[in-house]
């Protein structure tokens, strides 16, 4: 399958210093019956023709994926000595959210959103064998959180992460920045842009209203329903 219509990394035409990476699918592995362009090696791949950058701009627009995937793609671009710049397009859901977390600087325009929960995935066996996938699944959800909490700071403690991910949170730009995931609006919002301080108050409020997402929980409930259906 290709997708380099929807995830490409390419010199920019402005500066020869500047690489332009559009995350615009599914970030996906290698399939059996060939290898994708949205996998972690095929970046690393691609990154490694240009290990002189000075500036690595990023551009989100992706509902997530493989969490194995993801991580190792914002292990990537953490180590890149060049600047990054992650802009969020539209959405930046699941592990795309994880990568954002690699920008030295995360640009949201007021109409985008972030999306951030724990790992799931769809397991089957005896009682050990699920007990042990939901360890699992604790450690997986325990690496992934670093990122977060690394590039927010102070201004986002491990509980409130923990909460938010339980809660499968969407989160507005302004949201965002209160809680350090994001650092500032896109340009043509910045005369608008308030004090994180003055926002996380508004933020927390919004928050606590907020309903964990039903199209997610009901895409979960039906796979669940199908496997054991076919081996019940």
């Amino acid at each position: 399958m290709k997708h380099n219509q929807f995830w490409e990394l390419k010199q920019s035409a402005e500066s020869p210093d500047t690489l332009e990476l559009y995350i615009y699918s599914t970030v996906e592995s290698d399939h059996w019956w060939g290898e994708s362009e949205t996998s972690a090696a095929h970046f690393r791949d691609m990154l490694a023709q240009h290990k002189d950058a000075k500036e690595i701009k990023v551009y989100i627009n992706s509902l997530g994926g493989s969490v194995m995937e993801g991580i190792a793609i914002y292990n990537q671009l953490k180590r890149h000595s060049a600047h990054k710049s992650v802009v969020i397009d539209g959405f930046a859901c699941s592990i795309a959210s994880v990568i954002a977390m690699a920008g030295d600087t995360v640009i949201m325009p007021k109409n985008t959103v972030m999306m951030i929960h724990n790992a799931w995935t769809i397991a089957m066996g005896n009682a050990k064998e699920l007990r042990k996938a939901a360890d699992d699944l604790e450690v997986i959800n325990q690496a992934s959180r670093q990122a977060y909490l690394e590039k927010a700071g102070d201004k986002l403690s491990e509980e409130t992460l923990t909460e938010l991910l339980d809660g499968e949170t969407y989160l507005t730009a302004e949201q965002c920045i209160g809680y350090g995931l994001a650092d500032k609006y896109s340009a043509d919002d910045e005369d608008d842009v308030q004090d994180s301080g003055g926002a996380q108050a508004k933020m927390k409020e919004q928050i606590a209203a907020q309903i964990a997402d039903e199209a997610f929980a009901e895409r979960k409930a039906k796979a669940i329903a199908a496997i054991n259906k076919y081996f019940g």
